[in-house]
Order: structure tokens, then C-alpha cells, then sequence
């Protein structure tokens, strides 16, 4: 399959959904510093009144404000948090978490949801629901991208970028809490519709495959399943370079018409999403009941032209392969929730049902050179990833007694990611003159003038949670707080590569498209072999169990001085083992094991020093473990980034120790400025380095020695009343919301310093990171601003969002050439929301207008030296334009 024309397309951002239950309460009336109210205003009707309480969902106990409605959490939390409610949510107009995350002072997020706080990686990042820890849908991390939670079934979501210990001791830049919806005050129904439009993807050309005739609803019909022969291959427990199997056999069927033919899309469709929420309260007597479900569909296609570029030089000047690929992806996102809350007296039960599944149809195109040759190469490759997360818990905030609250907690998640039939094919150009046919493009199957590959990948993990949270008041100025948490996680990972090969494949054979070279009579016709490429450790269990025990005190020492203080201790067994998948056990890696226990003591000091001033410090230590596929010494292909990764064995905890000040100044109701300076020192920090193998790039891990981060924030919330202008601004008020992050990091590596990879002869820590070289994932500059008109009175809205990070280390370069990194740029990106409410036939209604990224910046990745460039993975962006409607009965 040849292409004449490579297009240019990309989707950026969920454009549609998150229907905006709450109108002008949750716009306006309701102060935006306030602690979101999650089970009262969040799924209210606009008219229903939202100054009873608010509540955000924290490990050891609820934080309830009741009756003052300007009461702000921010001021009042004994830590620096922020907080994102309804509102603040409603006002980026995101569609998933992840995205309004962003707007947030120190967050930025990398890739597919992932949030970085203080320019710490994901894997210094901590993510809870509803004070619970969530298991990871994907291969590479423990951590769970953000962008799998709609915004539409998330009440609020609180960031503490100050450790306390009531929180896991992994917190390393700070912990995420995401509190989802609970029972309503007054009974609604809401409907959601949306559509959007993409200049780079919508109405022009794309690539995709057929896969099955319901994949657009996000689940397969059964194509993807296993063909007979295959599935009883692997039952069978025997290698297939034993002799003993037919090879032939099992190769045949895997590809075919569904999965192997790609097809061009001259128009691609737009993009919709449906949603449907409901909520209803019952007095049982003395009981309250609430109940509330969401539902939620999105279907969303994005279509990227790729350049992709390598090089093995030191000063770049020899591109080692040279590509341009055309990347369609149609996600899909069906998500469902279900809670039940119980209330009396002072006391309530809520049961938590989740619901998300999330499917990407991948499609690439690609056409360029490699190893350095002038050669013609042809890509294609198809693939379905499935991933679903599954989410139960039940959590009690009891009362018995004045002074005394007791908090339990329980949950079971499951997280899973499928991915069936991962098929690459690699043609290769042919000019021969004295050929009739000229010239072509050829697959022989051999390796060298073509290929053809297919991986099986299956992930499953599960997550059991408990704890308790006992306080007590002591006295009036002094609450003292004891608990227990307890995490067992568990999880399978395997993954499958083959590859066909044959020989003297007949000319005219090998310029067959997929499907038909390895249709059933070719393969059988022509001995056509299936092999398995990674016999090695191809699969793996991975567990870690963590106690963790902490006793803290909130005491008002003085009027003006407030402490909370505590010490939490923490232990944890984190194994990996290879999983034996062989009758014939052969050569096995040990199990890695690390076997750890902390004493992890934060404190934080307020001083108010004036009724709208006050003055925080903080000084914490902290701990970062290693993800769980990073500790097996396992070659792992990471289709996101393109990028092959392999574990090493040999890596260690990090221990942090974390410090803090922060001033801030509330002027006014609804308004603040604050500034903070902050300083980290990472212990045995994990960073990742690059490696040429065999023509390849692999990434990798070990641990660095020391690292060190500091930075610094500023945050202001300012309105100006325009009444004074009279007419139509007479309710209305003008936003300005600015915050910027300035962070600055450096690995500290010095001769003599050392580290450990698995089986290599260098122990040198220089061999493997650079001094002075910044931790990766990190923008030294980050800058959000939000200028917007809002009416007091209703809801209508206009805000325009500007967001800037500046370029931050993506991923290593080679080092033992001297290679610079390879950075990310992400620049400035400005955004248009428009919300209008009104009631159509008394019903309320709400229309929500998005322009995204109206300048057009486009996704950058590039290493340079001098004037010589590698545009590693750049590709176009388009401006997105979103119109969305809901109704409320």
C-alpha cells in the first residue's frame, strides 16, 4: 500500500460532554475557594440552594465546612492544597480530569493524563479516589492516567502539594484526591449531548480497519478472539522453537480481511459524546438515602502526520532512520457510576460503584529510511487496546460521641488492558530496470527485505484497600488523630511477540498486501513459519503489600499559630517474579525483591498574622518506589511514545526530603494571592537513560544519586465588579485568574559516584546521566491564565484560557555519544470557552461553546546540536471547535 499524499491531522482534547449539572450556583454564587461541595451542590438542579456543607473525601476523616458559605478550605486546611470544584471544573470546560488538572498552579500533564506537580514525573504523583488508592491500567506504571476520568462524574478534586501523614508515604511532588458525586439535595434528571470538530482530523484523510462491526461502541464482537490453533498453543505450555508443534498451522488465520487491510478514510467524521445523570434522595424514617447514576459515552478520532527521526551521532548530523507516519487512533470512552449514601445524625455510609472503559483503534501509515540507507521502507501496523478499570468502595464517617469521629474505609478495584492481534508489516521498496513491473514494493517475510509481526499483550491487576481513621478532640484547640491503611496489590502481565518468516518467497508473492500473504493457502503453500521472538520472560506477577500506621496532632497553639504535626510508619514488600509460561521451565530470572519499612515524620506551622494574611512552612520526608515493570529485565514496546523499553532489577527506593514557605493573603471574599518557595532533595532518584542495541534504541532505568529541585509559585484570584456600567453589566464581573511555576532541577552525578544496572559491566554513575542534566518531564516555566466575564445572577460565562509550559527533557539521549536529550516543547496554547444557561419550556438548559488551541501550536519533540535538528516525534495540531447542549428536569 502505497501513499501518494500523507496527511496532516491531529485531535486535540476531548471537546464535548461534562454536562454542567449545577448552573449559576456552582458558577458563581458558590465561592471558588470553597471546598467543593460533593454531595450537596455537585449534583443539584440550579435552582437547589448550596450553602448546608461542603465536603472533599481525605484519608482520615472528611473535612465538613456547615453553613458559612464564603468559608474557604484553602485558607483553613492545615496544608497547602488546591482545590478544584464544580465550578472551577465547569470553567475550563474539560472533559476529563486530567485536563482542568492542568490549569492548576504547579500541575502540568505529560502524555496520556498523566499529572506532574512541581515538575516531579508521574511517578512522584499520587492518585486517590476518594481517599483510595486506584490501580494502573497500564503496563509501565502503577500510577493511573487522569485522563480516564470524565469530569462529568467528579464532584471535586483536591491537591496537597505539602506531605502529611495521613497520606501514603509515596509523595513525592504531591497527592491528587478526586472525590466523585454522592447523593443530591433535590432530585434531577440531566441529558448531554455534544459534537465537535477538528481542522487536522475531521473531513480529511485518515487511516483505519475494519476490527469488528460494533468497535465503535468500544467493545470487540468476538473477531478479536483467539483462532482455535492459537489458543491451544498457548494452553499447550510448549515452545514453538521446540520442533514439536506445526508452526505452519498455528501462523494461519491470525491475519485477515478484519485486521490486516487498512483502509483510507478520504472524510473523517467528527467527533460526539452522549451523557445521562440522575439523582434522587428518600427519608427512610430518620435515614437519608441518596442514590445517584451517570452514564457516559465519547467517541473521538484523532488523526497525527508524524515526522519521526533518529540518530546515533553525537552532533546529529546522520539521520540513522527517517520517517513520516500518518497515525489514526478512535477512542472510545463508556463510563457508568452508580452511589449510595445513608445519613443520620451526624453520621453517613457511602457505597461507590465505577464504571470506566476505555478502547483506542490504532491505525499508522508510515513511509522513510533506516539504518542509514537510501532504502524505501513501508509501515503499517494495526492494533486494539482495551483498557477498563472497575472501582467499589464503601467508606463510614461515623460520630459516636461529641469530639470523637471515626472513619472507615474499603474498596476492591480491578484494572485491565487487552491488547489482541498487535500486527506490524514492513515493505520494502524495489527499483530493478530491466523488470517490466519497475518498481514495487516487496515483503519476503526474511527480515531483510520485509516483515511481518504480531504481539499479545494482557494486563490484570487488583487492588484491596482498608483503613480506619480514629480522632479525638482533646480540647477545644488541640484534635489528635491515629490510623491504620492497608494496600495489597496484585499484579499479571504478559505479552507475546512472533514474527513469520520464509524463504524465497516468489516474486509477485511477496508484493501481496497483509491479508493476502498470510492468507491461508500462501502460508501453507509456501512453508511460511511462525517464530516467537521473546521465549526470554514473557510474563511476569508483580505484588506489593503496604502497611502503613500514623499518629498526628492539629493543635491552635496560639490565636494566631497552628500546628499539625506527625510521624507515619510505613512498610512494604514489592516483589516481581517471572511467570513461568513454559512446560520445560528453561532459563528463568530470579524474582526481584525489595522488602523496605520507613519512619516518615511532616509537619506543617501556620501562622496568621493578620486576619486576611497567613504564613506556612513545611518539612517533610517522603519516599518514590519503582513501577513494577521496571524491575524485571523484560523488553517492553511502548506504542505511545514508540520507544522499547527493558527493566532493571537492581533499582532502589528514592527518599525525599521535601521543604516549604508559603505567604498568602485573602483580601476579599472569593480573592487570594499567595507565593511559595519549595526545595526537594531526591535520594537515589530513578531516571531513565537510552542504549543502542542491535540498531535499537532501548530506554531503561537505574537509580542516580542525588538529585535536587527547587522552585518557586505564585497564585492570584481577582474579580472586578462591573455593575457600575449598568445595562446589561449590571450582575456581571470580570476574572482574572493567573498563576505561575517556576521549577529548577538538577541530577548531582560526580566522579566516583556509583550505580547498578542488571548484567552490565559499568557500575560508573556517569556512564549513565549527566551532571547538572534536569529530571526529566520537568518545564522550568509553567503559566495559566484564565480572563473571563461572568454573571452573578445566572449562568454565563466566557473565559479564555492561556496555558505555557516551557520545553522540558522528554526522554534521554544516548550518552555514550555524547547525544543532547530529547526535549518536548509544549509552548503556548490558548483555549475559548463559552456557558450559557436558560430554561427552555421550565426546563434548564445549558450550551457550552469550546475553541481549542485556536493558534495552532503544533506537539514538538526534538533533540539538537548546533544547527543539526532530529524532529523525533512532531506532528500538526488542529484548532477544535465544541458545541455541547444538557438539560436538567
Amino acid at each position: 500500500m502505497n501513499t501518494s499524499r500523507l496527511a496532516t491531522m491531529l485531535l486535540l482534547s476531548t471537546a464535548l460532554l461534562a454536562p454542567s449539572i449545577a448552573f449559576a450556583q456552582d458558577a458563581q454564587s458558590a465561592p471558588a475557594d470553597a471546598v467543593p461541595p460533593a454531595d450537596v451542590a455537585a449534583d443539584a438542579p440550579a435552582e437547589q440552594p448550596q450553602e448546608e456543607a461542603t465536603e472533599v473525601s481525605v484519608p482520615g476523616g472528611e473535612i465538613v465546612v456547615t453553613g458559612a458559605r464564603d468559608r474557604n478550605y484553602q485558607r483553613s486546611a492545615p496544608q497547602v492544597v488546591s482545590v478544584l470544584g464544580t465550578a472551577e471544573i465547569a470553567r475550563t470546560g474539560e472533559g476529563n480530569i486530567a485536563g482542568a488538572l492542568g490549569r492548576v498552579t504547579g500541575l502540568s500533564v505529560v502524555g496520556n493524563g498523566y499529572v506532574y506537580v512541581r515538575g516531579l514525573g508521574d511517578r512522584y504523583s499520587l492518585a486517590l479516589l476518594n481517599g483510595m488508592p486506584l490501580p494502573s491500567p497500564e503496563p509501565l506504571k502503577r500510577v493511573v492516567p487522569l485522563d480516564l476520568f470524565p469530569s462529568s462524574i467528579i464532584a471535586s478534586s483536591l491537591v496537597q502539594k505539602s506531605y502529611s501523614v495521613n497520606y501514603p508515604g509515596e509523595f513525592g511532588g504531591g497527592v491528587v484526591n478526586l472525590t466523585t458525586k454522592s447523593s443530591p439535595a433535590e432530585p434531577f434528571i440531566n441529558i448531554g449531548v455534544g459534537g465537535a470538530w477538528d481542522t487536522e482530523t475531521t473531513n480529511q484523510l485518515g487511516y483505519t480497519y475494519y476490527g469488528s462491526s460494533t468497535d465503535w461502541t468500544g467493545f470487540d464482537n468476538g473477531q478479536r478472539d483467539y483462532t482455535n490453533a492459537l489458543q491451544t498453543f498457548f494452553d499447550s505450555g510448549e515452545r514453538l522453537s521446540s520442533g514439536t508443534l506445526d508452526n505452519v498451522e498455528i501462523g494461519k488465520g491470525i491475519v485477515n480481511t478484519r485486521n490486516g487491510l487498512i483502509q483510507r478514510i478520504p472524510n473523517m467524521p467528527g467527533n460526539g459524546s452522549l451523557s445521562l445523570s440522575a439523582g434522587k434522595s428518600f427519608e427512610l424514617g430518620a435515614v437519608t438515602l441518596g442514590v445517584i447514576a451517570t452514564a457516559g459515552y465519547n467517541n473521538k478520532w484523532q488523526t497525527r502526520d508524524v515526522t519521526s527521526q533518529t540518530s546515533v551521532e553525537a552532533d546529529l548530523a546522520d539521520l540513522q532512520s527517517d520517517f513520516r507516519r500518518v497515525v489514526t487512533d478512535n477512542r472510545v470512552v463508556v463510563n457508568g457510576m452508580l452511589g449510595l449514601a445513608l445519613e443520620w445524625d451526624r453520621n453517613k455510609i457511602r457505597w461507590t460503584n465505577l464504571y470506566i472503559r476505555d478502547t483506542l483503534k490504532n491505525t499508522r501509515l508510515g513511509l522513510g529510511q533506516r539504518n542509514q540507507t537510501t532504502v524505501d521502507y513501508q509501515q503499517q501496523d494495526t492494533a486494539w487496546f482495551e483498557r477498563q478499570l472497575i472501582d467499589t468502595q464503601i467508606v463510614a464517617e461515623l460520630k459516636p460521641m461529641d469530639g470523637l469521629s471515626v472513619d472507615l474505609r474499603g474498596g476492591f478495584a480491578n484494572s485491565q488492558r487487552e491488547a489482541p492481534y498487535e500486527l506490524g508489516f514492513e515493505y520494502v521498496r524495489t527499483n530493478v530496470a530491466s523488470d517490466p513491473l519497475g518498481e514495487f514494493f516487496v515483503n519476503n517475510l526474511d527480515g531483510n527485505a520485509g516483515r511481518a509481526t504480531v504481539s499479545f499483550s494482557d494486563l490484570n491487576e487488583d487492588l484491596w484497600t482498608g483503613g480506619v481513621d480514629v480522632s479525638y478532640k482533646i480540647m477545644p484547640t488541640v484534635t489528635a488523630t491515629v490510623g491504620y491503611a492497608y494496600v495489597d496489590t496484585r499484579r499479571t502481565s504478559s505479552r507475546r511477540d512472533f514474527q513469520w518468516r520464509a524463504v524465497d518467497l516468489p516474486d509477485g508473492v511477496n508484493m501481496f498486501r497483509p491479508d493476502y500473504l498470510l492468507s491461508h493457502a500462501v502460508i501453507e503453500a509456501f512453508d511460511v513459519n511462525l517464530i516467537d521472538t521473546n521465549e526470554g520472560n514473557p510474563a511476569f506477577l508483580a505484588t506489593l503489600r503496604n502497611h502503613g500506621a500514623y499518629a498526628k496532632v492539629d493543635a491552635q497553639l496560639t490565636d494566631t499559630v497552628q500546628l499539625d504535626a506527625g510521624v507515619r510508619y510505613e512498610t512494604a514488600k514489592l516483589v516481581v517474579s517471572p511467570i513461568q509460561v513454559f512446560n520445560d521451565g528453561g532459563t528463568t530470572a530470579s524474582p526481584t525483591a525489595l522488602n523496605n519499612d520507613y519512619w516518615l515524620p511532616a509537619a506543617t506551622l501556620t501562622w496568621s498574622f493578620r486576619d486576611d494574611m497567613q504564613l506556612r512552612v513545611n518539612a517533610s520526608k517522603t519516599i518514590a518506589r519503582p513501577q513494577f515493570r521496571e524491575l524485571i529485565y523484560q523488553f517492553y514496546f511502548d506504542p505511545d511514545t514508540n520507544r522499547q523499553y527493558r527493566g532493571n532489577p537492581n533499582l532502589q527506593d528514592s527518599q525525599l526530603t521535601n521543604a516549604e514557605a508559603r505567604y498568602e493573603w485573602y483580601f476579599d471574599r472569593d480573592q487570594r494571592f499567595s507565593v511559595a518557595g519549595f526545595f526537594k532533595r531526591i535520594n537515589n532518584p530513578i531516571e531513565s537513560f537510552v542504549a543502542l542495541e542491535s540498531d535499537n534504541f532501548i530506554t531503561s532505568f537505574a537509580n542516580a544519586p542525588k538529585a535536587d529541585l527547587y522552585g518557586a509559585e505564585f497564585e492570584l484570584q481577582k474579580y472586578f465588579d462591573l455593575s457600575d456600567w449598568g445595562g446589561m453589566w449590571e450582575s456581571r464581573r470580570f476574572a482574572l485568574i493567573p498563576n505561575y511555576t517556576y521549577t529548577k532541577s538538577k541530577l548531582k552525578v560526580q566522579e566516583g559516584d556509583q550505580t547498578s544496572y542488571f548484567l552490565a559491566a559499568s557500575t560508573r554513575a556517569l556512564d549513565y546521566f549527566r551532571d547538572g542534566a534536569p529530571l526529566t518531564g520537568q518545564s522550568e516555566h509553567i503559566i495559566n491564565v484564565q480572563l473571563g466575564l461572568e454573571d452573578t445572577d445566572k449562568l454565563s460565562q466566557q473565559t479564555i484560557l492561556f496555558n505555557y509550559a516551557s520545553k522540558r527533557v522528554f526522554s534521554r539521549g544516548l550518552l555514550n555519544t555524547g547525544q543532547p536529550d530529547i526535549f518536548e516543547d509544549p509552548g503556548l496554547r490558548i483555549d475559548f470557552v463559552a456557558r450559557q444557561g436558560f430554561d427552555v419550556f421550565k426546563k434548564q438548559v445549558e450550551l457550552k461553546f469550546e475553541a481549542r488551541n485556536i493558534t495552532g501550536r503544533r506537539h514538538i519533540e526534538y533533540q539538537q546540536s548546533g544547527d543539526n535538528r532530529v524532529e523525533v516525534n512532531s506532528y500538526d495540531v488542529g484548532r477544535t471547535f465544541a458545541l455541547s447542549a444538557s438539560m436538567t428536569f
